[in-house]
C-alpha cells in the first residue's frame, strides 16, 4: 500500500485567526446571530485546525470559488484537518442554529459550497491519497482535486471515473452529485464506484458507511448530495486504465456540422465502451493548437477518449470525414487526457449551465442542437453532447440515489464569460437554448450542473423515483435541515410543494 500526502496549504491563521470580541453570523432561520468572543473561544478550542474570519491570512483562498456569479462571503471558516474537527465544526454549528456550508473544491455551478455570512467548513487541508493496488481500492480526502486522485492511481495503471474536463474540479462535489467522465462508459457514474465513506452526520457522529454498514446513508450519498452528512474520507473501486490512452480533439468548421454530428451518432451506437465521444459546437478559442485564421470562427469538435485496443478501426469512420481544420488525437498518459482543458474555464469567470439526460440522438434533436448552438453569445461558451450509454444503463434504477439509468447522453449549453460583461444576454442564451433542448429529454439531469436558482421540481427530476427515499433518510439523519446549503432534500416534515424551475 502506498500513500501519497498532498502538499499543505500555507498556514491560514492558525489557532485565534478568528481573533474578534463578537462576530454576526447568519442563522439557519434567517436573520443574524451574535457570537460571544466566549462563543468563539468555544469553537477554537473544540477543533485543532485553523479557524478564519475576514482578513486573516489565507482568508481569500478559503473563499474563493469557482463561478465568479456566486456573491457569497462567509462569516467564519474551519479548514478541518480530521473527522473530529468536523465533527466539533458540525455540533458548534448545530448547537448555534448557524448556517453551515461545506466547500470541497469550490467549483460548484450553484455556489452552494458557500453559505452567505455562514460558516464554511474548507477540506482543503484533507487532501491525502492512500492507494491499495492489491485490493484496488484509493481513500480520498474530501479536499482532493481530481488531479490528486488520478496521478496517484496511474501510478499503478488504475483510475476510477471521474470528471473529464478539468483536472481543478473537486472530488468531493462530483462524487455526491453523481459523477461522469470519460470512464463512465466503462465503470458507471462516480458514485457507482464509491465502496465506503467516512462520514460526520449532522448530531456530530462519525459513522462508516458501505453496502453492509448504514447501508442507508451510504445509498443516499451515492449520487444524494450533500444533504445527509459532511463525507470525511470516500473510498473508492479502482479498474485498469492506462496509464496510455489515446486521446484529443478533431476539429471542422461549422459548416461541417450536420456531417459531423450524424457521423458521432453513428459511431456512438456501435461504439466499444473503451471509446468515449463528446461533439461540441462553439467559437473556436484563440488556443495554439488550432490555425489563427480560425480563431473566433464557428467550429465543431469531436473530443475523443480511446481506453482499449483497436483506436485505429474505431476512429476510422470519424477520419473519413477529411478535411479537419486540426487533427490531434494522439497516444498520451490518461492523466494528460484528464487534465487537457485546464485553464479553459478560469475561477472568476461567470457560468451559467442547463443540462439534460437524453435516451437518444434524433434528428430533429442534432438539428436543434446545431441552430441553438450558432446562435451563441459569447466566445468563451460551449454546446455540447456527451455520450454516456453503457455500465450506467446495466444497473437498477436504485442502484444508489444517483438513479438516471435511462441517460445514453448529456447534452449541456455551457455559459461562460468574463466578470466585467453583464449577465442577461449569455444567460438568455442558455435558458432559450435549453427550453429548446427539453422535449427530448429523459426527464433527468445533472445535479452538479444545476445553477443557483434551481430546486423544487428541478431536484425531484434529478432524482425521479429515488427522490421519497431520500427524503426518508435525510428524515432520519438530518431532521432539522442542518445541511441546506446543497441542491436541498428537505426532511418529510419540511417537503413543500415547489413550482417548476
Amino acid at each position: 500500500m502506498i500513500k501519497k500526502k498532498q502538499p499543505q496549504l500555507a498556514t491560514a491563521g492558525g489557532r485565534k485567526g478568528i481573533n474578534a470580541s463578537a462576530i454576526d453570523v447568519a442563522r439557519l432561520d434567517g436573520g443574524l446571530v451574535t457570537l460571544t468572543r466566549e462563543q468563539l473561544d468555544e469553537l477554537e478550542t473544540s477543533v485543532t485546525c485553523p479557524a478564519l474570519r475576514a482578513g486573516a491570512v489565507g482568508w481569500d483562498d478559503a473563499v474563493l470559488v469557482w463561478n465568479g456569479m456566486v456573491a457569497k462571503v462567509p462569516a467564519l471558516v474551519i479548514q478541518p484537518t480530521s473527522a473530529a474537527d468536523v465533527a466539533a465544526a458540525v455540533a458548534f454549528a448545530r448547537d448555534h442554529r448557524l448556517s453551515l456550508s461545506i466547500k470541497g473544491g469550490g467549483h460548484n455551478m450553484a455556489g452552494t459550497s458557500i453559505a452567505d455570512r455562514g460558516l464554511t467548513l474548507d477540506m482543503s487541508r484533507m487532501r491525502d491519497v492512500t492507494v491499495d493496488p492489491d485490493a484496488r481500492l484509493a481513500q480520498v480526502g474530501p479536499g482532493c482535486l481530481l488531479r490528486d486522485v488520478d496521478r496517484a492511481t496511474q501510478a499503478h495503471g488504475l483510475a476510477t471515473p471521474l470528471g473529464s474536463f478539468a483536472s481543478e474540479v473537486g472530488v468531493a462535489g462530483l462524487t455526491l452529485g453523481g459523477g461522469l467522465g470519460y470512464l463512465t462508459r466503462r465503470f458507471g457514474w462516480t458514485a457507482d464506484n464509491l465502496e465506503e465513506v467516512e462520514v460526520v452526520t449532522a448530531d456530530g457522529q462519525i459513522l462508516t458507511a458501505n453496502r453492509d454498514e448504514n447501508a442507508d446513508l451510504h445509498w443516499a450519498l451515492r449520487g444524494g448530495g450533500g444533504n445527509f452528512g459532511v463525507v470525511t474520507r470516500f473510498t473508492f473501486r479502482l479498474h485498469e486504465v492506462g496509464p496510455i490512452i489515446s486521446g484529443g480533439l478533431i476539429v471542422w468548421s461549422a459548416d461541417r456540422a450536420g456531417d459531423v454530428l450524424a457521423t458521432y451518432r453513428d459511431v456512438a451506437e456501435s461504439a466499444p465502451r473503451e471509446l468515449t465521444m463528446a461533439v461540441a459546437v462553439r467559437l473556436a478559442p484563440p488556443a495554439p493548437f488550432l490555425p489563427e485564421k480560425w480563431h473566433g470562427k464557428p467550429i465543431v469538435g469531436l473530443l475523443l477518449c480511446h481506453s482499449g485496443a483497436g483506436v485505429e478501426a474505431d476512429l476510422a469512420p470519424l477520419r473519413a470525414l477529411g478535411d479537419p481544420i486540426a487533427e490531434l488525437v494522439t497516444e498520451k498518459p490518461y492523466a494528460d487526457q484528464q487534465s487537457m482543458f485546464d485553464g479553459m474555464e478560469p475561477k472568476g469567470n461567470h457560468y451559467y449551465w442547463k443540462t439534460e439526460y437524453l435516451a437518444g440522438l434524433t434528428d430533429e434533436l442534432l438539428d436543434t442542437f446545431r441552430d441553438r448552438a450558432l446562435k451563441v453569445t459569447s466566445p468563451l461558451s460551449d454546446s455540447i453532447i456527451i455520450h454516456l450509454a453503457g455500465a450506467l444503463n446495466e444497473r437498477a434504477d436504485d442502484d444508489g440515489a444517483v438513479g438516471n439509468r435511462d441517460a445514453r447522453y448529456m447534452i449541456a449549453f455551457a455559459g461562460q464569460w468574463p466578470s466585467a460583461i453583464p449577465d442577461d444576454e449569455h444567460v438568455a442564451w442558455v435558458r432559450e437554448a435549453w427550453k429548446s433542448i427539453r422535449p427530448f429529454s429523459t426527464g433527468g439531469n445533472y445535479l452538479n450542473f444545476q445553477t443557483a436558482e434551481e430546486g423544487g421540481e428541478r431536484v425531484r427530476a434529478t432524482y425521479g423515483t429515488n427522490f421519497d427515499g431520500l427524503v426518508e433518510i435525510k428524515e432520519k439523519y438530518d431532521p432539522e435541515n442542518l445541511l441546506r446549503s446543497n441542491r436541498n432534500i428537505p426532511p418529510r416534515a419540511r417537503v413543500a410543494k415547489a413550482g417548476p424551475t
